[in-house]
């Protein structure tokens, strides 16, 4: 089993990285001594799944020092080194005896000794069965610079290269933690029950830092944002809330910044021959080439190896010290945050033997766990290929049991968007859900209208209230756990076209001074606030709704724009009937025979209203979501 490394800073994170405390003996003076500047993990927990820790310690030519440890429980099993003689990795067995307390970890150069104190905290009880999202839940995603600026005191740090531009949509805007945990109390009552935020951990770069998808520390969150405490004491504050906290992780690649660029372990840390340009390839972004029986191992190589971008260094997972840094990391911040979940960014573009072990690892530690991964894909045999469970020709095993459901989303799109016709529109959505018979799990699928890197859904859908309602009706009945992008509530606009700054754009209200208030409501349209309500209706009635989280699920071939399904269980009956057309439909009752029998009566779940089947019309334009008895 793969043993694991994670990092962060230690002067800069009071009570989160144990300072390396140095005893020294045989008469050397503080000057003599080797310099431990950087532990990590900082510490670690007793009762972990997986016994085995490795610990990686960066300081002066420390790389050749004698290890040992004195600690009941606990021992060295071996020292490796990479070609840098400033790196030590230190591996330990941590027996189920073990206790709680501080490791003296003795590192013996010659005369010299030098103490690393390194603590064993107690794990958390009940925290290997913390349970994950599911497809009860509600996902809010939101881009934390971009929405509430809780404390203008972090807005610049001093030992961040870029400080706040609020005027340049590439900029940092001053969104942080104290923003996103002030409006917890909005964020429930939309409905919402687990928030997604882009990145949080440090992103020391010079510009375009605030997406947070260029890493510099893996083991620190961004002081623009807070703190590492003020992380978990939000999670603490969410789930009294009744909501969870998903963590966005990228161990496909880092930011140029990333400390460990100037003074790398080794010649094989990261993907290709060098950091200058053309010592490096570019990714291809074929993504098809896991599963394709003919693809070339040249395609193969440039697409797990190759960089996103001169400025996104590409870590090479196939070494196992850096695996095991990135999949220790990532327990680390389950276990210290307490989350309840991670989403995978650019999920294929890593090794797929290493997101074998990190999933597995991941999925060994937290059983009930979920993680989602990104596969951004129209082809809906790909994204089955890295759910958990799915049975692959070639043979390969995931441990990740929920993705992103791409095609599902395009066909939302597109199925609203798009004129009716034979071969687009509606059948595209309908069409779409025949590919649930390829996913292992199509209920744990993450489904969605939009995110970070797409244009807004109300603008997609060219503005028309009437396609946005039927497109969030369809989120929150549907199959699958629901995710929502802040701003959506609230119609949020954006070129068609890809433009992440206006995407991205700040969430009104979030910072003092502004016009509109879309947290109280004050200065929004009357589109707006009707738009919000829907949301917030339909999100909170289905919080409670055991029939869409696992009910079963029946469609209708549309017929003329009207497209009507179903999700059902012995207990109730919910039916969604969307009208694309422009003019007021009855529902074909004999058609839909079968799934209503001798139901007489819905109840617009938006309404609260009861009519009988026989005098229902859906209006031209809108949708309707009902329970029918």
């Amino acid at each position: 089993m793969m043993m694991d490394t994670p990092r962060h800073p230690p002067v800069l994170l009071p009570g989160l990285l144990l300072p390396a405390l140095m005893a020294l003996t045989m008469g050397c003076s503080a000057t003599e001594q080797p310099a431990v500047d950087r532990v990590e993990p900082p510490f670690w927990w007793t009762q972990m799944a997986e016994p085995n820790l490795q610990l990686m310690l960066h300081g002066e030519d420390i790389a050749s020092a004698v290890v040992s440890l004195d600690y009941p429980g606990v021992t060295v099993t071996g020292t490796e080194q990479e070609q840098n003689p400033n790196y030590l990795f230190i591996n330990l067995a941590i027996s189920d005896g073990a206790r709680p307390g501080t490791l003296p970890i003795e590192l013996r150069s010659g005369d010299t000794r030098v103490t690393v104190e390194y603590t064993l905290k107690q794990r958390r009880a009940g925290s290997a069965e913390r349970q994950g999202f599911d497809s009860s839940d509600t996902i809010y995603l939101i881009t934390p610079d971009r929405f509430a600026n809780g404390d203008t005191a972090n807005d610049r740090t001093a030992d961040m290269l870029e400080g706040p531009d609020r005027k340049n949509p590439g900029g940092r805007h001053g969104g942080d933690i104290a923003g996103i945990q002030a409006h917890l109390d909005y964020i429930a009552e939309m409905g919402f029950t687990q928030i997604w935020p882009n990145p949080l951990i440090e992103n020391n770069q010079p510009e375009y830092s605030y997406h947070g998808y260029s890493a510099t520390d893996y083991y620190r969150i961004d002081p623009r944002y807070g703190s590492n405490e003020s992380f978990r004491a939000f999670v603490a504050a969410a789930k009294e809330k009744g909501i969870g906290v998903i963590q966005d992780m990228v161990p496909n690649h880092i930011g140029d910044g990333h400390w460990w660029l100037k003074d790398l372990p080794g010649d094989d840390w990261l993907n290709g021959q060098g950091l200058e340009k053309g010592e490096y390839e570019y990714t291809n972004h074929a993504r098809t080439v896991h599963m394709d029986p003919y693809a070339s191992h040249k395609d193969h190589q440039l697409f797990t190896d190759g960089w996103f971008v001169d400025s996104m260094p590409d870590p090479n997972q196939r070494n196992p010290r850096m695996a095991n840094y990135l999949i220790q990391n990532a327990v680390w911040w389950v276990e210290y945050a307490d989350l309840s979940g991670i989403r995978v960014d650019t999920y294929a573009y890593s090794d797929a033997d290493f997101l074998t072990q990190w999933s597995a690892r991941m999925m060994r530690e937290y059983p009930n766990f979920n993680i989602v991964g990104e596969e951004w894909t129209r082809q809906p045999a790909l994204v089955a290929y890295w759910q958990a469970g799915n049975k692959n020709r070639n043979g390969y095993v995931s441990h990740v049991p929920s993705m992103m459901d791409f095609p599902l989303h395009y066909g939302l799109r597109e199925g609203l968007e798009k004129p009716e016709s034979w071969s687009t529109g509606l059948v595209s959505l309908y069409e779409s859900l025949a590919n649930d018979v390829l996913y292992p799990d199509p209920n744990n699928l993450v489904i969605f209208g939009g995110n970070h890197d797409t244009s807004r859904l109300y603008s997609q859908l060219d503005e028309d209230p009437g396609k946005f309602r039927m497109a969030v009706a369809y989120l929150a009945t549907m199959r699958g756990i629901p995710q929502f992008y802040y701003g959506d509530e609230i119609l949020a606009k954006s070129p068609k076209q890809r433009d992440d700054g206006v995407v991205r754009s700040d969430f009104p209200g979030g910072w003092a001074g502004d016009r509109i208030n879309a947290f109280t409501g004050k200065n929004l349209s009357q589109a707006q606030k009707e738009a919000q309500r829907f949301v917030r209706t339909l999100f909170n009635w289905r919080k409670d709704k055991d029939v869409i989280h696992s009910g079963n699920l029946k469609h209708f071939a549309p017929i003329d724009g009207l497209y009507v399904y179903f999700r059902y269980d012995e207990k109730d009956t919910v039916m969604v009937a969307i009208n694309k057309s422009d003019k007021p439909r009855e529902l074909p009752l004999a058609h839909l025979a079968e799934m209503l029998g001798d139901k007489s009566t819905a109840i617009d779940i938006t309404t609260d209203k009861a009519k009988p089947l026989t005098e229902l019309v859906i209006a031209p334009s809108d949708v309707l979501v009902a329970e029918v008895l």
